[in-house]
């Protein structure tokens, strides 16, 4: 989630097993996902049921929170007794507490809130309150067992092997490229860290070009929303927006592996973007010369101009005319994927009939969840309804005593009015 500070209003998320039509057929696996930056919350989502541990220096300023002072949903649910002297603890289920349910075509999403109210028993407080939203993610689908099944979303990377030779993958990393991510949740801000490598197994030394990218709503790469991220044969047209940061990373950390990153994007008209992410990989001979169809470019927003992480920039100028460089790897020209159409989670595809100069593959992840921003504005908007009566409470009692004194006032004026006139005469 990166080393951004916590922010009290950004939701604490969480992903479970699948549920949906196999609910109470197959076991949960929670997961405790690391939460943004400082957070002193974190989250595990059960097969039926959700942890919210709590750490008491809420504000990570040294002042512990009492739990009596934190409850959980509308209802108002109360810590359990095993929490300890630094961590307040909420085990419920997911229909407790008052939490709603949301459900879409691929996900069951549950929602709460964790509220923290101080309380003293001197006129002051030196703390400010909050209420935080919880999410719990759990994919509809999954295999029916009777044997517990791990969330179909680990480890976020997909692999494909060639005749026992080469194997092609890509792997979402954390943001210092020193492992897989441990969560598919975005939100909108964040950078994805993609890694896509081919393993040749010690038998041929090779390079690897990402010819292209593309995100769509389903694992269909030919459906429709879809958005270009990599085009024309390693042309990172992302980057050109101007909003994104997106990029390849040069130098490369190993001839068979090339990183890039992406800012994360939600599509029109969905809060909830649930994203799938199909590349098309290349494996070429190590002594390939960069050229304009062996290339990987991005674009400079400081200079205006493209580059290349190998070779000359010259060989990136055909991206600045998308069609020009090269049919995209494994497409036709009416745009349908001679490999077939591309699936998620461990199904893979690749030529049937790979060469020993160069391999290529097919490969998919997903699906990943980027959270908009009514998620982000949910604490902030609960929060302004609870603070709503106690403002209408104080204009309330303005009026009333103003209109109190208006009456006394009033009723003073009449009453003097109509005293009795006495007249001293002289005798």
């Amino acid at each position: 989630w990166g080393s951004r500070e916590w922010n009290a209003n950004r939701p604490v998320v969480g992903v479970g097993a699948p549920r949906g039509s196999l609910a109470g057929r197959v076991g949960g696996v929670p997961r405790d996902l690391p939460q943004p930056g400082t957070s002193p919350i974190s989250i595990q989502c059960g097969e039926d049921n959700m942890v919210v541990n709590v750490q008491r220096d809420f504000y990570g300023i040294g002042k512990l929170v009492q739990p009596s002072d934190l409850s959980l949903g509308p209802r108002g649910c109360k810590p359990n007794p095993q929490s300890t002297d630094t961590t307040v603890t909420f085990q419920i289920n997911l229909q407790d507490c008052g939490n709603t349910v949301q459900m879409t075509q691929d996900w069951l999403i549950y929602t709460t809130n964790l509220t923290y109210s101080p309380t003293s028993s001197i006129p002051i407080i030196r703390t400010n309150a909050a209420v935080v939203p919880i999410m719990c993610f759990y994919y509809r689908h999954g295999n029916v067992s009777s044997q517990a099944i791990k969330p179909t979303w680990v480890p976020f990377s997909t692999t494909v092997s060639l005749e026992e030779r080469l194997s092609f993958s890509l792997v979402l990393m954390t943001e210092d490229w020193r492992g897989p991510r441990s969560s598919p949740i975005y939100q909108l801000g964040d950078i994805l860290y993609i890694q896509a490598s081919v393993d040749t197994r010690n038998q041929i030394d090779m390079i690897l070009y990402v010819d292209r990218c593309v995100a769509t709503i389903s694992p269909d790469a030919t459906s429709s929303p879809r958005y270009d991220i990599i085009t024309d044969n390693g042309c990172l047209v992302d980057g050109t927006q101007a909003d994104a940061s997106s990029a390849f990373i040069a130098p490369r950390v190993q001839t068979n592996t090339l990183q890039f990153t992406v800012d994360a994007f939600r599509f029109l008209g969905n809060d909830v973007s649930l994203i799938y992410l199909t590349c098309y990989l290349r494996a070429a001979a190590a002594t390939q010369v960069p050229d304009p169809i062996n290339k990987a470019c991005s674009y400079s927003k400081a200079t205006n101009s493209w580059s290349a992480v190998e070779g000359p920039s010259s060989i990136c100028q055909c991206c600045e005319t998308p069609g020009t460089c090269s049919n995209p790897t494994g497409l036709t020209a009416g745009g349908r994927s001679r490999f077939g159409r591309p699936r998620a989670f461990g199904k893979r595809e690749a030529l049937d009939e790979p060469n020993m100069e160069e391999e290529q593959s097919v490969t998919t992840l997903g699906p990943l969840l980027v959270i908009g921003p009514k998620q982000s504005d949910l604490a902030a908007a609960v929060m302004k309804k609870e603070s709503t009566p106690t403002e209408l409470w104080w204009l309330v009692a303005v009026g009333c005593v103003s209109v109190l004194v208006v009456t006394v006032c009033t009723v003073l004026i009449v009453k003097s009015l109509k005293m009795p006139q006495y007249v001293l005469s002289e005798k």
